[in-house]
């Protein structure tokens, strides 16, 4: 099968998956002046990527007030965080790296805002930090053509506008929000994206075309890589590598258009497909108990690369922990049938909100980060039942900030389909709605009139929910005493439930700090690269802030791009 003639077609580089990591291993190794193909085995361009903000966790990165001591401090605080339970040489290589990357990135045309508020997700350990995380720069898909504007694939609907057809940036939500509350402020803004929204379905497309977060990064990434005349060929997934006699991976075979095509692969072939968070099987083989039935990433990442690198003679590392990145999620149903998985990232933060287990009573801050939350769902899932976990809130707080699905300030006709459906339980009273959800009812009316009391003083004595910077960003600064905590006593009563969803894996293949594949004694496996999902976690299962996972990702696919190349990186500091 090495032989020349058995090839199909040859490049320089294979990468497969077209998340951060793959786009952005490919968009380097084209601007070296490699020939690169990129294997997508669905119609849709972008992987997890696509759904998710497109954050970018870079300490270090050039708009830092003093980049090296950040670095430093990241250094010392992933330490803290993660301990020996991954490599500290590729935590080491990452943080040496990640500014280079990005650099370069934004050299190549791929363009990052600095986000100056965002807080690591333990600010509570030494070296934590502010600032560290970049955002993609919005993106017009008009300029992909519409066909490959089409290829896009389409961000999360609960989380844009109209319809799923309108993006918009965290911070324009936020502005947005304050038009419900009767400020003037965000007139300009709802203007100006209301006007490029309609001009572009006045023109035909289907959404509109001014790309934010995730999709803005991977169809950038995109733009830059056919700039350089790299090729994605969709519906072609990876059946096979080709290695030789001396063990090389020399190629890869596809499925295309329902026959295999070999690939020959000059320079090397980099796997980064996203690991297994909607492989049903691995998730029930890796993952914690009850397992997890539903996920918000992309439907692609199965984990069907894993048992191609095994074949191909490199290792798996070490399970740890959980082996997973997560989010508490809701699960509705959309108005066309399809199912929402929400993940609730921001409201759980919010005053008048608490999460309890089937005793009705709370077993987390509520508003530390989505992985903390989940994992304290299981912790306490070993004593008392608490998957489901119940978010509890009264109607005032409902009508302010909205829960989940329900929109804030939305009219009782249009919430009451989300009542129908049971994704919102609704009570007259306490009690009444700890029947409807099967928890404590006494649990319950304690916890609630502790929130009270709580609420009044400012300090909450059970977990310290409003003491920390973390949850201070995504609470209410109009909140007095404290942005965190609220009062539960306005009827009617309400209820959702949230379930463990992996939004990534963190069992992958065993890599080195340039991306290189291992096999199980260490020796990197030629010709053969991981990076994204498909990469062991240089964090373990620990999540050190917003964007580690593009982060990690494009550092490494940088480092593996440039690898392949032959072009050296700066060594690793010790």
């Amino acid at each position: 099968m090495a032989e020349r003639e058995a090839w199909d077609h040859e490049t320089d580089l294979v990468v497969v998956g077209t998340g951060a990591a793959g786009l952005g291993a490919a968009v380097v190794a084209a601007a070296e002046g490699l020939s690169v193909v990129v294997l997508e085995k669905t119609e849709w361009l972008g992987g997890t990527t696509a759904y998710s903000a497109g954050t970018c966790w870079a300490p270090g990165h050039r708009h830092q007030a003093e980049p090296a001591a950040d670095r430093d401090a990241a250094a010392g605080y992933l330490d803290a965080l993660i301990g020996d339970r991954a490599d500290p040489a590729l935590r080491r290589a990452y943080l040496d790296h990640a500014p280079a990357a990005i650099d370069h990135l934004e050299r190549l045309g791929v363009g990052f805002w600095h986000s100056k508020t965002v807080v690591d997700y333990h600010p509570e350990i030494p070296g934590s930090g502010v600032g560290r995380a970049l955002e993609p720069q919005t993106f017009d898909g008009r300029r992909l053509g519409r066909d490959g504007f089409s290829r896009i694939r389409r961000p999360v609907p609960e989380f844009a506008l109209f319809g799923g057809t309108m993006m918009v940036r965290r911070p324009e939500v936020n502005e947005l929000l304050t038009l419900l509350d009767g400020s003037p402020r965000a007139v300009p803004t709802a203007l100006r994206l209301g006007v490029t929204w309609a001009r572009d379905r006045v023109a035909g497309y289907p959404r509109g075309t001014r790309l934010a977060m995730g999709n803005a990064l991977v169809a950038n990434l995109w733009h830059q890589l056919r700039r350089r005349s790299g090729q994605v060929w969709f519906l072609s997934p990876a059946t096979e590598l080709v290695t030789g006699d001396d063990g090389r991976v020399t190629g890869v075979v596809a499925s295309r258009e329902g026959r295999p095509v070999r690939i020959a692969a000059r320079r090397g072939v980099v796997l980064a497909a996203g690991g297994f968070p909607s492989g049903t099987e691995l998730r029930a083989e890796h993952l914690p108990r009850p397992t997890a039935q539903f996920t918000r990433a992309a439907d692609s990442a199965t984990g069907d690369t894993l048992a191609l690198a095994r074949a191909a003679g490199a290792a798996v590392g070490e399970p740890r922990d959980d082996n997973a990145m997560w989010f508490p999620s809701s699960i509705g149903r959309r108005r066309d049938g399809s199912t929402a998985v929400f993940p609730h990232i921001w409201d759980r933060a919010k005053p008048g909100i608490v999460a309890v287990n089937a005793a009705g009573r709370r077993f987390v801050d509520e508003s530390v980060s989505y992985h903390r939350f989940t994992r304290a769902m299981y912790d306490s899932n070993k004593d008392v039942p608490t998957i489901p976990a119940w978010l509890v809130l009264d109607s005032r707080t409902l009508h302010r900030y909205g829960i989940g699905m329900v929109r804030p300030h939305l009219p009782a006709a249009l919430r009451r389909r989300y009542e129908t459906s049971g994704y919102l339980h609704t009570a007259p009273t306490v009690a009444d709605l700890a029947a409807s959800i099967g928890v404590d009812p006494e649990g319950l009316e304690r916890t609630v009139a502790a929130a009270g009391r709580a609420a009044r003083s400012g300090v909450d004595e059970e977990f310290g929910k409003g003491e920390s910077p973390f949850g201070h960003q995504y609470g209410d600064a109009s909140n007095t005493p404290n942005p965190n905590l609220g009062a539960i006593e306005v009827a009617p009563f309400h209820a959702i439930a949230v379930v463990p969803t992996p939004l990534a894996t963190t069992l992958g293949v065993r890599t080195d700090a340039s991306a290189r594949a291992l096999d199980s004694d260490g020796v990197p496996v030629p010709g053969l690269y991981a990076c994204g999902g498909d990469a062991h976690s240089v964090t373990a299962s620990e999540y050190p802030g917003a964007g580690c996972q593009v982060g990690a990702g494009l550092t490494f696919g940088y480092l593996a791009a440039r690898d392949a190349a032959g072009v050296g990186a700066v060594p690793t500091r010790v």
